[in-house]
Parts: C-alpha cells; structure tokens; sequence
C-alpha cells in the first residue's frame, strides 16, 4: 500500500487556464486508483491551502508527485510560493553537521515530477536547449530542493509542444505506461 499526494502546481494565466494539467491529475487519480491498496490525497494549489492541512499531507504521503506546467522555463510561481510555505524547517529539513543538503527529514517517501511543456522534446540539446539535453536537466532546481528535504526521484513524466501541437490523447495513454511501470507493477 501507497500514500500518494498528489499536487496540482498550474498557475492560471492569459495564455493557459490549466485544462491539460487537470486533465493529467485525473488520469493519475484514476490510474493510481485501480490498485486499492493505494491511498490518494490532492492538492491544487490556484484553489488555496491550508499550510498546516499540506504538511500534514506531506507526512502522511510515501510519494509526493508534482503535476505543473513550465512557466519561463521552471516552475510556476505559485509553486513555488507553495513550496516556501509548506516546507518547515524542523519539519522538512534541519542543519546537518554532515554538510549541506543532507538535513532532509523526509527520508524514506519519494517524489515524481510530471510536467508541460510548450518546447518540443526534440528541441532540447541543441539550439536554444544546447547542453540540457532532457527536461529533467532544466528541472535541476526543483530536483535539489526535493532532495533537500530528504525525497528520492521516481521517474519524471513530461508532455511536450502542448500550446502549438497538442495531442492529449496520446499523452494520456503514456501517463498510464508511466504510472503502471511505477505504482501498479
């Protein structure tokens, strides 16, 4: 059995209202759900929270996954500002007299980052993407700061050209690949 929390970090804007983005959460509900052994709590974030009711969430999630489009090539800020509220240090992290970064306090859980792009995959590594060659290499920020309080990667799931060429179907049946390989094996 599995407790999953999983976040919904798209932040409305002119140009995006968020439709794709929970139209992947709910996949991953549904997916996640066809083993009952697997527990499932959400979070959207553009609807609020409470933060003591999220750290609470934390604490209880074995796998925390982040389903967020790419805003200027990171996170939004709104997951961000999310990020900064809920993360207590004593309760998510701590100093360590090992060194920096190894003060997480939230060993043993995991995390999977799911996200949109308007780049295409194939654009990266060259170009404008030239020396990141994944999505996960332009990512690295939000990696660390998972790492920081103490979660291991699964691994990340990305769709891509959503805004020009978008092909949600297709994105959806390799949402389900992904989420069977890791949490219905």
């Amino acid at each position: 059995m599995a407790n999953i929390l999983i976040i919904n970090g798209h932040q409305k804007a002119d140009f995006s209202a968020g439709k794709l983005n929970q139209t992947l959460m709910n996949e991953m509900k549904k997916v996640i759900s066809e083993n009952p052994e697997h527990k499932i709590k959400t979070t959207i974030i553009q609807k609020g929270y409470k933060v003591a009711e999220e750290q609470k969430k934390f604490l209880w999630a074995d796998t925390i996954i982040y389903q967020f489009p790419i805003y200027w090539f990171g996170t939004p800020a709104l997951l961000k500002q999310y990020m900064q509220d809920v993360y207590a240090y004593g309760l998510f992290y701590q100093t360590s007299e090992n060194g920096y970064g190894v003060g997480g306090m939230l060993n043993g859980r995991t995390y999977m980052l799911s996200t949109t792009w308007n780049a295409p995959l194939d654009s990266f590594g060259y170009g404008f993407w030239r020396g990141i060659y994944a999505p996960d290499a332009a990512l690295i920020e939000m990696h660390q700061a998972q790492t920081f309080i103490g979660l291991r990667p699964l691994p990340s799931f990305s769709c891509h050209d959503v805004v020009k060429h978008p092909q949600v179907d297709v994105y959806l049946q390799a949402l389900r690949r992904h989420l069977e390989l890791i949490f219905l094996k």
